[in-house]
């Protein structure tokens, strides 16, 4: 009777060994289509996590603001509706300036300096976002972003008077500078926006344009160049803070190989996105030298109201750029 005793004891604890982990489940909102290379590596990252840690943790994303709208993403995970999610940051610089950081214009033009920008901004931001029950992950660029027409432009003049989609303050400062209407818009009503005329014009990379087959509407792409804005993944902290050792390690090694992937995703995509924008119809140049000079002295303005707004924080992150 003891030696049965003994081996149904020992055969209960082998199924429960065996028995499958029941997986945390956190929701994933992006503000961006399925198909975009954001949500494709987010999807990646997911799957990572998922394997890392053994099936505890399950990641489920929600592309094209199917969960909650871009606006709506960091809040809902401040707050705990969703356990982790993507925001390009710099649509909150009205909340606090250092998260425009990569939208200072003709600051970092290229992947490179991108890459050197946001190191140096990663502690100011890692500690501005933890102060808000966030925790940063990882990010990746944008490539570099220029300007959508209606028309030829060939001067800063040429754009006077043009609704112009804004997506941050930055865009929106912009519009303003360039004597353009500013429109809010995020990312998945710009298609209807253009349809409807309730935007004309906006600056993005070429990925966006892209997606949303701009062609349809628009005529003009100009090469500007004119800053790399990056999309965060942020946990909730107080979710992240549940988590174990192991699990957080795990995380973190997932998030190090999705930023190496998602910036070579988008160095890649680059030409491709503008050789689709051709494709579709759409004249794609780099801008005329009074163009370039035009945009150059509104970037000045803007850089040095950044500053202003950002204060010592800020300046040490341009400091440290500079000096890599």
């Amino acid at each position: 009777m003891t030696k049965f005793t003994h081996l149904l004891a020992a055969t209960a604890l082998t199924a429960a060994s065996a028995a499958p982990v029941l997986a945390e489940t956190w929701d994933m909102p992006l503000a961006y289509p399925a198909t975009n290379f954001h949500s494709e590596t987010a999807a990646s990252f997911a799957a990572c996590v998922g394997e890392a840690t053994g099936g505890e943790i399950d990641i489920v994303t929600h592309p094209n603001g199917a969960l909650f709208s871009g606006g709506d993403i960091k809040r809902a995970v401040q707050t705990g509706q969703a356990l982790i999610g993507e925001r390009l940051l710099s649509a909150h610089a009205n909340e606090n300036a250092l998260f425009g950081y990569d939208s200072v214009p003709f600051l970092a033009t290229s992947f490179d300096d991108s890459v050197k920008l946001a190191e140096a901004a990663e502690p100011a931001l890692t500690e501005l976002l933890e102060s808000q029950n966030l925790v940063h992950l990882y990010s990746v660029p944008w490539p570099p972003q220029g300007i959508y027409a209606p028309k030829e432009i060939n001067t800063v003049e040429d754009l006077s008077g043009l609704k112009f989609r804004a997506y941050n303050a930055a865009t929106a400062r912009l519009a303003e500078l360039a004597n353009m209407q500013p429109v809010q818009i995020e990312a998945a009503e710009l298609s209807q926006a253009l349809a409807t005329g309730v935007a004309e014009a906006f600056i993005s990379s070429g990925s966006t344009g892209y997606d949303e087959k701009v062609w349809e509407h628009l005529s003009n792409f100009y090469e500007v160049d004119a800053w790399l804005p990056r999309n965060t993944v942020f946990a909730n902290k107080d979710a992240w803070d549940g988590l174990g050792e192991d699990q957080q390690t795990a995380i973190r090694d997932c998030a190090a190989a999705a930023q190496e992937e998602g910036l070579a995703k988008s160095r890649e995509l680059t030409q491709f996105y503008l050789d689709g924008l051709k494709e579709g119809g759409m004249a794609v140049e780099p801008p005329s030298d009074e163009l370039r000079a035009g945009l150059a002295k509104i970037g000045e303005t803007m850089t040095a109201e950044w500053l202003d707004a950002a204060g010592e924080k800020g300046q040490s992150i341009i400091d440290a750029y500079k000096a890599n």
